[in-house]
């Protein structure tokens, strides 16, 4: 039933080889994302993204479904000690990788060890950061001792970014890997056009019998919204993420495809550089709070799907905290500004760190509205090159980021990630993404010391407090917590969005 895939085709020149398949050809997905990608090793991206594509060749040991609840995926089972320093992981026996090597405890220790090295300035190299030794028992058990307890640590192996690179290719390709992508994943990497798409096929030697059930999946970058909706009505894409929330009504009434809402874990925020003035005056800060109406944002920039934000942290994230909504109320906004000393306001700039049209529609409803209490703002939208120049490798003296718009969904399902990157001292650029600069003795106390206890209302007790000193310190204007929405054609199933907003497609299938 492939042959809607091929009306319109030609527009892009991509799926020309499609074109020169017989009529009873492959199950072949082509999935409109929305932007490009950054590299295929996991371990060295920054953005879901990149993750989400490589989890057709790649697997970790742990992994979520699609409820963000944690799975066995390469190891079978796993045991930690009383004191919280040792995991010792069960694997699977008989898995290969696509280039033939074992998957077993030495390949293994060969990923840890690379990824806790910080000498190779890998991206997720916080991941790892308290691994202090990873030893190969035998080859199905891997035994893992950290330098410190940390609770969270099965939460990190299941985050996207933990995944098992063939050694062999690792020894091979070195810092090129992230060209030369060879896991124990369903699909083999077959061709990345960087500027324009990502191939992958299905691969025989697959451990799961029966799987994968599609022949080939291009995942395609098309930054405009409203391309990509149009993709699925001529049937040149299969499935595209994230739909224009604006499209939603005109998807929904094509009897071909189905539009899908998910609950997410993406938080949007924007981030106040606390070292720089005027936003090292918490007055200014929390002025910009009451300056923005986020139930019409909702309206305006997400048709609806989303909820303002009531707290730091989304609330299907275990230990988020919730706090009474920050009302609008641009008086008392004027009123902080001229206590503060900004009795005019002041000029600065709001960066974003997509430039897909929700974001654009974010920044320029925000302009509008801190242009009212006297903030001019200059705004740019940047894309992944600018992001990755501009704000995430400059450090606190070099940093030109003021008023930075982005988004955070924190891949482990639980508050360590979603609090330490963004507001710890030692998450400052270039080391991770702490935009704001903030920096709290006690925060980053509470946050080390929930790591460092297996009980759970201690944990709890220690999450809150962090959370209660950081909304009352006001580093960032929390905004809205999106709903994701995606639209597929109905032949396609099993292809979901994760409230992470990345991809789970072990069960995809065409019919």
């Amino acid at each position: 039933m492939h042959h809607i895939m091929r009306k319109g085709v030609i527009t892009a020149g991509l799926l020309s080889s499609a074109l020169a398949m017989p009529a009873w050809a492959a199950k072949d997905a082509v999935i409109a994302v929305a932007s490009t990608f950054t590299t295929m090793d996991p371990y060295d991206a920054n953005d879901t993204l990149s993750q989400s594509v490589a989890k057709a060749f790649y697997q970790g040991l742990f992994g979520f479904d699609k409820d963000m609840k944690l799975q066995n995926v390469l190891a079978e089972s796993y045991q930690a000690s009383s004191d919280g320093l040792t995991y010792t992981i069960k694997l699977r026996s008989g898995v290969k990788f696509q280039d033939g090597t074992d998957f077993n405890a030495e390949a293994v220790k060969a990923n840890i060890d690379r990824a806790s090295n910080p000498d190779n300035h890998l991206k997720r190299y916080n991941l790892f950061k308290y691994v202090a030794s990873t030893e190969a028992v035998d080859p199905t058990t891997v035994k893992i001792t950290l330098k410190q307890p940390f609770s969270a640590f099965i939460n990190n192996l299941a985050h996207p970014a933990a995944v098992m690179i063939s050694p062999t290719a690792l020894k091979k390709y070195g810092k090129d890997i992230g060209f030369h992508p060879v896991g124990t994943g369903p699909y083999e990497f077959e061709t990345w056009n960087q500027t324009d798409f990502v191939k992958v096929k299905k691969w025989d030697g697959y451990w799961k019998k029966g799987y994968p059930k599609l022949d080939s999946i291009t995942f395609r970058p098309v930054v405009d919204n409203n391309t990509r909706a149009a993709m699925l009505q001529t049937g040149e894409a299969t499935f595209a993420f994230p739909v224009p929330f604006e499209q939603a009504k005109l998807l929904k009434g094509n009897s071909k495809l189905d539009v899908v809402t998910t609950p997410s874990i993406m938080q949007r925020y924007i981030s106040l550089n606390v070292t720089q003035k005027p936003f090292d005056n918490p007055k200014v800060r929390e002025a910009l709070e009451y300056a923005i109406n986020r139930e019409a944002l909702v309206k305006v920039a997400f048709a609806g799907y989303a909820t303002p934000a009531t707290g730091i942290v989304p609330p299907a994230i275990d230990f988020a905290q919730t706090y009474p909504a920050i009302k609008y109320d641009p008086a008392k906004a004027r009123e902080l500004l001229k206590e503060a000393g900004f009795p005019n306001g002041f000029e600065t700039t709001l960066w974003s760190s997509h430039n897909h049209s929700t974001a654009q529609k974010v920044l320029q409803f925000t302009q509008q509205q801190l242009a009212q209490v006297g903030v001019k703002v200059k705004v740019t939208a940047m894309d992944a090159g600018q992001r990755a120049a501009e704000v995430e490798s400059k450090g606190q003296k070099e940093s030109g980021v003021r008023m930075f718009y982005t988004g955070w969904s924190a891949s482990t399902g639980e508050a360590d990630w979603a609090l330490t990157p963004l507001f710890a001292t030692t998450s400052w650029p270039p080391a991770i993404f702490n935009t704001a600069f903030y920096s709290n003795p006690q925060v980053d106390k509470d946050l080390g010391d929930a790591l460092k206890t297996t009980d759970r209302d201690q944990k709890a007790k220690l999450y809150k407090d962090a959370q209660d000193r950081i909304w009352n310190d006001h580093p960032w204007i929390p905004l809205v917590v999106e709903q994701l929405l995606s639209a597929n054609n109905k032949n396609l199933t099993g292809f979901y969005v994760m409230p992470d907003t990345s991809f789970n497609f072990d069960e995809a299938d065409l019919k």
